[in-house]
């Protein structure tokens, strides 16, 4: 388990001096995120969650998974952001984006509650009309719309389907406990739901390893042993400020270094449809923790070689205002061999014998070299395979990163401001209590 930094595709973008300019913010970011006053007043509690973990719950979220898992076809798992990105991240990662789809035994896991479009959740009521169905809603509040809605449609389908009785048992609410949590905690007290904490000194975006993202993730048949101890690996190897060792120290170095030379997109790349939530986690946990005050990296991602037949021309021959970050395994889940044909109608018989990750590594490596020709600095991030360990060493790879990142550009990373804008302005359309009278 380790992150590997390749920066040979980048430094001939990289001026003099300019990296060594910025290692005294670097220490001073890394010294305020491991500052006791500083994790009193932050939400920084992901810093040594893989130590320090809820072992109690912990053990119940497994015990839940399992009993889950017996109970039903179908789990949803209702939440917006950071209550759900990680979860369906790490799914994907580990299981594959056809997991729905392929022999297994456990249940299918859909994520609702992140759009507020009706064709989406009638699909998913359609989904579940005559299948066992158990649901997970994720909400600190209970009040953030697009999850409330859905919460109601699912509660209201469980409630008819099973009677009320038998529908307590299939709803698992995980939510605030702070001395005044928000309303759903209250409501799944009262009526008897098995309840999950929100950690109050986790954010949403940063939460993927507590109850928020490994109840999901457990029910998928993850280990999430194996996911905790990932994660606290890489809290053993980036407990030091150290720049020539510290991978996630230097990454959020050169990530600030292309920033001030006027790269202003960071473009997530990778070469396996697993990736594409893991580029999702990361736009939300880079895009809200920098993207304020003026200031900010803007996140994007793509897969390739997929789309270098959509975006491919943009970044081999736009605007030069990006950098990419590759994310590469080393290795496969699993390996297939292209076959030997007769007749060469496809033309490819030269690779004939090859294995598909031997041909990926090398649309990887052309697409690496065309980029950097036509002018795109290009920073690879390898790690060895996709499965539980790895996802939760990269979790932890990347939280810090931000958090650095962050502190080093000069704003607050934990924070979200401006999500406020448009939740004002939909409740004043939508005529919310309180909001009579208020103008957009």
């Amino acid at each position: 388990m380790a992150i590997k930094l390749d920066t040979q595709y980048a430094v001939d973008f990289i001026k003099d001096g300019a990296f060594d300019a910025l290692i005294p913010s670097a220490k001073q970011a890394f010294e305020k995120v491991h500052c006791p006053e500083e994790r009193k007043a932050q939400p920084i509690g992901w810093l040594t969650l893989p130590e320090d973990y809820d072992k109690e719950e912990f053990a119940r979220i497994k015990d839940c998974a399992k009993r889950i898992q017996k109970m039903c076809d179908v789990f949803i798992v209702i939440g917006i952001g950071g209550s759900y990105l990680g979860a369906r991240a790490a799914l994907e990662f580990v299981k594959g984006t056809n997991y729905n789809a392929m022999k297994k035994d456990t249940p299918d896991v859909y994520f609702s509650g992140n759009s507020i479009d009706p064709d989406h959740l009638s699909e998913l009521l359609s989904i579940c009309e005559d299948k066992d169905v158990c649901i997970n809603v994720i909400s600190k509040s209970g009040t953030t719309t697009e999850p409330a809605i859905s919460f109601r449609i699912f509660r209201e389908f469980l409630e008819k389907k099973y009677g009320s009785e038998e529908a307590k048992k299939r709803i698992f609410v995980t939510t605030d406990k702070t001395p005044k949590p928000g309303t759903l905690k209250e409501f799944a007290d009262n009526v008897g739901y098995e309840t999950f904490v929100v950690p109050s000194n986790i954010g949403g975006r940063f939460s993927v390893l507590s109850a928020v993202g490994l109840l999901p993730i457990a029910v998928s048949g993850c280990d999430i042993d194996k996911m905790m101890q990932g994660a606290k690996k890489a809290m053993e190897d980036y407990k030091d400020f150290d720049v020539e060792k510290n991978t996630a120290v230097k990454y959020a170095i050169l990530r600030n270094l292309f920033y001030n030379d006027g790269k202003a997109v960071e473009l997530y790349a990778s070469y396996t449809p697993g990736m594409q939530y893991m580029g999702e986690w990361l736009k939300q946990l880079f895009g809200e923790s920098e993207g304020k005050d003026g200031k900010g990296i803007f996140p994007a991602s793509v897969v390739y070689s997929t789309d270098l037949h959509s975006l491919g021309q943009y970044v081999q021959d736009g605007e030069r205002i990006l950098f990419e970050t590759v994310l590469t395994a080393e290795n496969p889940r699993y390996e297939l061999t292209i076959p030997q044909a007769e007749l060469d109608t496809d033309g490819i018989s030269y690779i004939a014998g090859k294995t598909l990750h031997y041909v990926n590594s090398k649309a990887f490596l052309g697409t690496v070299l065309a980029h950097v020709k036509g002018g795109v600095p290009n920073l690879v991030l390898s790690y060895d395979r996709a499965d539980e360990e790895n996802f939760g060493y990269m979790v932890y790879f990347f939280e810090l990163s931000c958090a650095l990142s962050g502190y080093i550009l000069g704003v607050c990373p934990f924070n979200q401001p401006g999500v406020e804008a448009y939740k004002k302005n939909m409740f004043i359309l939508l005529g919310k209590p309180g909001y009579e009278g208020q103008t957009i």
